[in-house]
């Protein structure tokens, strides 16, 4: 059973028919005991930082993701819901993050010629043998949409990066949290393969 948490962000439910098409049974849920009774946790989304995480407090979810992410389930960020798993962001000054990894959300650079935000398919260089890119070609593509990206404070976590104006830490792992700034639901084939990766970690 995977739980897919509900705290009123976009793009949900293209996660959840993703994981449908794969088999998997799936709750979309904010219940604690739902959450914390699943064999696996996802925290996806689109949106604002600071929006999204003041749903998080009132839906009495901040705890409940950390209590997850410290027991060992295994636990998976995607788009704004990397973003989450770090400390803060620029797109909302003075709002804490969940604090679960460590590095910076920052705003993508104005470069000539690179629209903002950042929507379409980029190819991803891997690194540290991610479990999430197992059986995945060298240079696969991704979907992408997004105005703000992840700088890792530890090279060791990222286990995918991206070029677009700089250089941007697409994908981390850390025990048994995962994370992705691209839209595997929205990746083809290459998206399917990482949630069914995801899917069947023990």
């Amino acid at each position: 059973m995977i739980a897919i948490i509900d705290y009123d962000a976009g793009n949900i439910r293209s996660v959840e028919k993703a994981l449908v098409l794969l088999g998997q049974e799936v709750w979309v849920t904010r219940d604690r005991e739902r959450i914390l009774n699943a064999d696996k946790v996802i925290l996806p989304g689109v949106g604002a930082f600071g929006d999204a995480m003041r749903h998080l407090e009132k839906y009495d979810l901040i705890d409940v993701i950390r209590e997850v992410a410290a027991d060992g389930r295994p636990f998976l960020g995607i788009c704004l819901g990397l973003q989450l798993l770090f400390e803060s962001s620029e797109e909302s000054p003075g709002v804490k993050g969940l604090g679960i990894l460590e590095g910076e959300i920052l705003k993508i650079p104005e470069t000539d010629g690179l629209k903002i935000p950042h929507m379409g398919w980029n190819s991803l260089e891997l690194q540290n043998d991610g479990r999430l890119f197992q059986g995945i070609s060298v240079h696969p593509y991704v979907y992408f949409v997004h105005s703000y990206y992840l700088k890792a404070k530890s090279e060791q976590i990222v286990t995918a990066a991206t070029q677009y104006g700089t250089r941007i830490h697409a994908s981390v792992e850390r025990g048994n949290v995962y994370a992705c700034q691209f839209h595997p639901e929205k990746s083809g084939e290459v998206g399917l393969k990482m949630l069914k990766n995801f899917a069947e970690l023990t």
